[in-house]
């Protein structure tokens, strides 16, 4: 089992590394973490909260052209159970580029709003309390 105090960090390509990573600092207020540049071919940066058990990752390896999102369900979900917090975040996404999209699975429309970023990975912010 893995334990609780395990860091997960979610990682994908990107070919606009410098975009995708102003994206979610800015949008979600997460702090450029770490980057590195040409190992292996490959630049990436390292987003998140400093002390949090999860970051994000970006990549982009020289020579290739990853493109877009394979699907419009790839998801990533925040949960806020405060609404100002919510509300405020929400327009962060806006004023960091994000365009506000009707999500594929019509549950996240309920209580929630989906945003896409250039890549057209999609970010989830639930305007709800996640329970067990």
């Amino acid at each position: 089992m893995i334990p609780k105090s395990a860091v997960l960090r979610v990682a994908r390509p990107t070919d606009n590394l410098k975009v995708i990573t102003d994206m979610y600092i800015n949008g979600l207020g997460f702090k450029l973490l770490g980057e590195f540049q040409g190992h292996n071919d490959f630049d990436g940066s390292i987003i998140g909260h400093e002390k949090h058990n999860y970051h994000l990752e970006f990549t982009h390896h020289h020579g290739t052209t990853v493109g877009c999102a394979p699907t419009k369900d790839n998801l990533l979900v925040f949960y806020f159970s405060e609404k100002g917090v919510w509300e405020q975040c929400c327009q962060r996404m806006i004023d960091a580029g994000f365009k506000e999209v009707s999500s594929y699975n019509g549950y996240w429309d309920i209580v929630g709003k989906t945003f896409e970023d250039v890549d057209g990975y999609r970010v989830v912010l639930q305007n709800s309390e996640w329970t067990d």
